[in-house]
């Protein structure tokens, strides 16, 4: 399941298990490439939990996770960071980087 995320959002969650939080920008081309590979990702794997959170109008929790452009995903399991991806990548990389926190 996608789902958008806020600050707020982000601090509510509950981090336990594995999930992948991926920032990005509505002006990004990269970043428009990287939803598609997304959704094809979310419809292989449904149970994973994928949540995006705009850099932009995000900017304590970006500096607070140490975010520095975009797109990138954070590979989190019980709260704890992973993994960090950075960059446009291929459904194959990132499935990769997924069945590694499972």
């Amino acid at each position: 399941m996608i789902q958008e995320l806020d600050t707020n959002g982000f601090d509510q969650l509950d981090k336990s298990g594995s999930m992948m939080v991926e920032f990005y920008s509505k002006v990004c081309g990269p970043c428009k490439m990287l939803a598609f590979v997304l959704r094809d990702i979310d419809k292989a794997k449904p149970d994973f939990p994928i949540y995006t959170i705009d850099f932009d109008e995000n900017k304590e929790l970006k500096e607070r996770l140490g975010v520095k452009g975009f797109p990138i995903m954070l590979f989190l399991k019980d709260g704890e960071e992973v993994n960090r991806i950075t960059g446009l990548q291929q459904k194959p990389a990132i499935v990769k980087a997924i069945d590694e926190i499972l």
